[in-house]
């Protein structure tokens, strides 16, 4: 994939890392990795999703035909919720990552995996950025808090905190589960976007599901190398929202002087929601 790398000027005077899409350029074996992606996840999810997710999905108009063009998505995402979707050629700075939330705008690489690389990628790419994430930019309430968020993080670089609050993007918009009246259902994008976390997380006995303490979580460390062991559940996503609304600062100070807690411990305080059904297999 050829694409720009030009990068444009931030108002706070620092680059902001936003590049062409290029969308022209990809290629057909890249467009066709995404049609093989998409194909995988659009069986599985339904039944484990979010109603709100397959909503925005639908809604974008983000299909199995190849990689989207962002400008299209931009163009209803703002009329939606405000929000956009920007190019970036991978990882970011926390800093610039912060502020493009903080301005309702998605910064999701523009380049895919390679057709090797389908069940693993260490750096997010489009496949995981704009299917895993963007469709639940078009839930209001949604959207909010992830604005909110990144106004959160700029503060947190701050007062040098951002290990702790890392670890709420990571159980909630990575790797989130929510309570529903229908069972327990997927909405954070490293479980949407995965063909084996997808089921692992629901139906396996494995991993702990433990009801949503935003102390609890901000002093709960997380793997980046394999299936996560302790899932949060939330109850709505407007709790969410509700929280991001507090201020942090008495909290920081306090899970300073608390222990941190390794993944998969579940400790006597903790509410289990699940267990799995026992039903879970590798696919």
């Amino acid at each position: 994939m050829n694409a720009t790398t030009e990068v444009h000027t931030a108002q706070v005077g620092q680059p902001d890392y936003v590049i062409d899409q290029a969308w022209s350029a990809y290629s057909d074996a890249e467009h066709a990795v995404w049609r093989t992606l998409f194909a995988r996840q659009e069986k599985l999810l339904p039944g484990r999703v979010l109603p709100a997710y397959l909503n925005g999905l639908q809604a974008l108009s983000i299909a199995g035909d190849g990689i989207p063009d962002f400008r299209r998505l931009s163009d209803i995402l703002m009329k939606a919720t405000g929000w956009q979707v920007v190019a970036v050629p991978g990882l970011i700075p926390e800093a610039a990552f912060f502020e493009h939330l903080a301005n309702r705008r998605f910064p999701a690489g523009n380049f895919i995996r390679r057709a090797d690389q389908l069940d693993y990628l260490e750096e997010p790419d489009v496949f995981h950025d704009v299917f895993g994430h963007v469709p639940l930019l078009m839930d209001p309430v949604f959207a909010d808090y992830m604005q909110a968020y990144g106004r959160g993080g700029l503060r947190a670089i701050n007062l040098d905190v951002l290990d702790h609050l890392a670890r709420l993007y990571w159980y909630t918009v990575e790797f989130g589960l929510i309570d529903t009246a229908a069972g327990l259902r997927i909405y954070g994008a490293g479980i949407v976007s995965s063909r084996t976390e997808t089921a692992f997380s629901l139906e396996s006995d494995s991993p702990s599901r433990i009801a949503f303490d935003l102390e609890r979580v901000l002093c709960t460390d997380y793997r980046i190398d394999d299936f996560q062991q302790t899932y949060f559940v939330i109850d709505s996503v407007q709790s969410l929202l509700d929280l991001a609304s507090q201020d942090f600062a008495p909290l920081y100070r306090r899970i300073k002087t608390l222990p941190q807690h390794q993944p998969g411990k579940i400790l006597t305080a903790d509410k289990v929601i699940s267990q799995g059904t026992g039903a879970y297999h590798a696919i």
